[in-house]
């Protein structure tokens, strides 16, 4: 046998939360969208030409480009699309992070950042968020190589005040400060854009798979200086030229544009979250303040684990992390108020049960 497998890249994967397909479910574990998209995306698909799809698609995804642009009141040149929040995310880690210093992050956040840190050769430090699954913006005060923040954090749900966020970024004018608003559409305060008119080194990531339920076309976009979107697509074009597809360009711009339909379906999941929030807390659960279109909770004499099987019989599907520090909570998503009702029912019989 020979030794080709010395040379494999051997990385802990990072693993979705599972996809299964029963007809009778309750799927509250990967935080989509329990609505559908806009109805604008139904238009597109129903009269699109399938014989546009033999060609290439614009390299520079123009029209959703453009859409972007307008809506957030910045520059095409200040915009970068990609498949998914994720693949931004990552062609940023490739781009911004190549000093020999570690770039700083929570212990507790998206779980990809160390698997890119990883896959990339990126040294970084994960840092402890306090008890309250806060971040303490000194902790970031020190000599890095780049900063990556979640605001809101996943899976805590925990948001930051835009001034916190601004001291971090003050403190940190020689590296790039990552912000990856993923969930941003679900809170008070929404998003941190204004920094990247105040400060160059800033880049803003959003995703379409949450709040424009559009997590099945991966549609993620990045907002930052010129001079940090063109870097970042000097990397992309390094390796994949037609990063979107036609279609993808099509859909996400339809979205972007039905601003109505947008501000309808996201006050109701936030409406669906603040009931679902009264009821765990009746039930004896307890939980951070979320901020998105989940809830990250412990209960406070039924342990996670338990509960998360128990309602896996029942075919409804939260996440359950066994990891340090949060072995003990569910992250759950926000679904229809008769998916969340179905949700509340049966966990309040698993309580009952064990506490009877």
């Amino acid at each position: 046998m020979g030794n080709w497998r010395d040379n494999l890249r051997k990385i802990d994967p990072y693993v979705p939360g599972e996809q299964p397909n029963l007809p009778d479910m309750v799927k509250l574990n990967t935080n989509e969208n329990p609505y559908p998209p806009s109805p604008r995306v139904e238009e597109i698909l129903k009269s699109y030409e399938a014989e546009k799809l033999r060609l290439y698609p614009d390299p520079a995804s123009e029209k959703l480009v453009e859409a972007i642009a307008e809506m957030n009141g910045v520059k095409k040149e200040q915009v970068f699309v990609g498949v998914g929040s994720d693949d931004v995310l990552a062609i940023a880690f490739m781009t911004f992070f190549n000093s020999e210093k570690e770039i700083l992050f929570p212990d507790i956040t998206y779980s990809f950042y160390d698997v890119w840190a990883e896959l990339f050769r990126i040294p970084y430090k994960q840092i402890p968020l306090d008890e309250n699954f806060s971040l303490r913006k000194e902790d970031y005060y020190g000599e890095n190589g780049g900063v990556v923040i979640a605001n809101p954090n996943a899976p805590t749900g925990v948001f930051m005040g835009l001034s916190k966020l601004e001291e971090i970024v003050r403190h940190n004018r020689d590296v790039v400060v990552i912000i990856d608003e993923a969930y941003v559409d679900f809170s008070e305060e929404g998003t941190a854009l204004e920094l990247i008119r105040r400060y160059d080194n800033v880049l803003i990531v959003q995703t379409y798979s949450k709040s424009r339920s559009l997590a099945g076309m991966r549609i993620g976009h990045a907002l930052g200086s010129e001079e940090l979107i063109r870097a970042m697509s000097d990397v992309r074009f390094s390796f994949n030229s037609y990063p979107m597809t036609r279609l993808s360009v099509e859909i996400g711009a339809a979205a972007i544009k039905d601003h109505d339909y947008f501000e309808r379906t996201r006050e109701q999941v936030i409406r669906t979250r603040e009931w679902t929030k009264g009821e765990l807390r009746r039930l004896g659960f307890r939980f951070e303040d979320s901020m998105t279109n989940f809830i990250f909770a412990s209960h406070e004499k039924v342990p996670a684990k338990e509960i998360f099987e128990r309602l896996k019989e029942k075919h409804i599907f939260v996440r359950y992390f066994n990891k340090p520090r949060i072995y003990n909570y569910l992250r759950i998503s926000i679904g229809t108020d008769e998916e969340m009702q179905r949700l509340i029912r049966e966990t309040e019989t698993i309580v009952n049960t064990k506490e009877g």
